[in-house]
């Protein structure tokens, strides 16, 4: 994990950290905890997470901690709420004062009940398509103007570092899903040169034999191959390639 330096600016470290870390997800998680900690001049009293939105569902990427995303979580059950504007109007969002706001009421009378006084939503200038927005929640009093502009100029020099680790979790939900099907292929190969063996059939052959089964009985044919490999005493096929 890399530690920061003198000197080092947020947008330096996270760079940094986006290099040392191999996994996407613990990255935004540090990125979250970072925030915390490093944001606001204040001891405690402040929780951060990173809401996502894409094709108009949201979803938490990141949090300072286990508390931070129930706090996030509580904002999605709701449907609307001050991070999620920040999200889709693309504007920072400030709740001064949890308990006089009047917008969004039952939001703000459940996330009252978790000893939060005031929210912050602020906006990262990310790639079409894709929204998101770093969600701060202090249970230590409210943040002033300094506090809100030194979150904004915090998240425009962070925002190229997330819209990098969106992509590589892009890529990494891409790798798998090559993963997947290449291992589904495998075992259909399998299963085919094994019916060819069994039935003495042509290649097309033993694939309309495993299509038959499939729409028999009513199984995905890549379960019927996995079936066919299994019944010879095979375990699961192993795929070879490079990711």
């Amino acid at each position: 994990m890399a530690d920061r330096v003198a000197g080092q600016t947020p947008t330096d470290y996270l760079q940094e950290l986006i290099l040392e870390t191999d996994d996407v997800e613990e990255f935004l998680n540090e990125f979250a905890a970072f925030s915390a900690n490093q944001l606001f001049d204040r001891t405690g009293g402040v929780l951060c997470g990173v809401t996502l939105l894409r094709s108009r569902r949201a979803g938490t990427v990141a949090s300072s901690s286990p508390e931070a995303k129930e706090l996030d979580e509580i904002q999605y059950r709701h449907g609307d709420g001050p991070c999620l504007t920040a999200c889709v109007e693309h504007r920072t969002v400030h709740v001064a004062d949890v308990a006089t706001d009047e917008r969004w009421p039952d939001y703000l009378s459940d996330i009252a009940q978790h000893g939060v006084q005031s929210i912050l939503g602020v906006p990262f200038d990310l790639e079409a398509g894709t929204m998101a927005a770093l969600n701060v929640y202090s249970t230590n009093g409210g943040f002033d103007e300094e506090s809100i502009r030194t979150a904004e100029g915090f998240v425009r020099q962070t925002s190229k570092a997330l819209m990098l680790s969106v992509r590589l979790a892009q890529h990494s939900d891409s790798v798998s899903n090559l993963k997947a099907a290449m291992k589904s292929r495998t075992a259909i190969d399998i299963a085919i040169g094994i019916i060819m063996a069994q039935n003495r059939c042509s290649q097309q052959e033993a694939f309309n034999i495993l299509k038959s089964v499939s729409s028999s009985r009513n199984r995905k044919v890549r379960d019927i191959a996995a079936s066919v490999v299994a019944s010879i005493g095979q375990g699961e096929p192993e795929t070879h390639f490079e990711a």
